[in-house]
């Protein structure tokens, strides 16, 4: 393979993990508090949605990303007060989400813009461009550094950049801080944290809806920066794929990082070979396009090594009186 074709297929993993590695992150902070989230697929799709359908009508990207994380949030809170106040199942919970998101986007979508589900497609400021970065153009010429700036650093959105910079900051935030600390306890031991004065219900929800922030930015990224415009169901399985990437990890940053990239690289590898022809058989498109699926099930079919979740994950906590 040459450096050239090297360099574009780790852009292309770079970019396709980009909502992974969001959902991922947004599904350790809300699994690290004790909450499980499976409505991370529901959330981004939602987000999605609403971000496409602003970006459409008010033609900028960044009044779409609102949108797209207060659609995110608003279906974090919910979660939140099923799981948190209402002590429901969260698992039940997450799965009411992800129907519920996928319907009200196409009822809605096709209500509005009349499109059969699907926004109009998004242009200029509507969409977020590729950002060039300083001294891109000049290095270039740079032997073996230069194509790697130019190539792959350079020339992504700013939602990318944000998502990478998310990992450094939430490894910071919940190991170097207080806040981090005590939200690490609650889905440990969550009445010890009762005991020390500590608000279980305030940790919990905070962080739900810091899931549910990063859930957005991952949704607007698919439908105004990935592709121009919302399509049905585009997430397509990404919010299950971050919370096999999560188990991969075993709920830490770093490890996120890489296997969210691993599974973009996957997906970058079926949509960039669609044939190949391995001892005379031509392996099918279908394969190779299922590869990070088949990934996922092999991990949570637990070929990674033994994973063990926070303790108090998925158990409602009940003041003792």
């Amino acid at each position: 393979m040459d450096p050239e074709t090297l360099l574009q297929l780790a852009g292309s993993s770079l970019r396709l993990a980009t909502p992974l590695l969001l959902a991922c992150l947004a599904g350790l902070w809300s699994e690290r508090a004790g909450i499980f989230d499976i409505g991370l697929e529901g959330k981004m799709l939602a987000a999605a949605f609403t971000a496409g359908a602003f970006a459409a009508v008010t033609g900028s990207a960044w009044l779409g990303l609102l949108g797209g994380i207060g659609a995110s949030l608003l279906l974090g809170l919910l979660h939140g007060f099923a799981s948190i106040t209402l002590r429901g199942n969260q698992i039940i919970s997450g799965v009411a989400i992800n129907f519920l998101a996928s319907g009200l986007t196409a009822l809605v979508g096709q209500n509005w813009f009349h499109q059969g589900g699907l926004t109009p497609q998004l242009s200029g400021a509507a969409r977020f461009e590729p950002i060039t970065l300083p001294f891109a153009a000049a290095l270039s010429q740079v032997p073996v550094l230069g194509p790697v700036y130019a190539g792959l650093v350079s020339d992504h959105n700013i939602l990318l950049y944000l998502a990478l910079a998310a990992v450094p900051l939430t490894w910071w935030a919940l190991h170097r801080t207080r806040f981090g600390l005590r939200l690490r306890a609650v889905g440990e031991n969550p009445a010890a944290v009762d005991t020390a004065g500590i608000s279980v219900t305030r940790l919990r929800y905070g962080a739900a809806l810091i899931a549910g922030l990063l859930c957005g930015i991952a949704g607007a990224y698919l439908s105004t920066a990935m592709a121009a415009g919302f399509t049905r169901e585009m997430t397509a399985g990404k919010g299950f794929i971050a919370l096999a990437a999560l188990v991969f990890a075993k709920w830490r940053p770093w490890p996120a990082l890489g296997a969210c990239l691993l599974f973009g690289l996957l997906e970058a590898i079926g949509i960039r070979y669609q044939t190949i022809t391995l001892l005379g058989w031509t392996v099918p498109v279908q394969l190779m396009q299922a590869l990070p699926y088949i990934l996922t099930v092999v991990i949570l079919a637990g070929f990674v090594g033994r994973a063990v979740p926070p303790r108090a994950g998925g158990r409602p906590y009940v003041k003792e009186r």
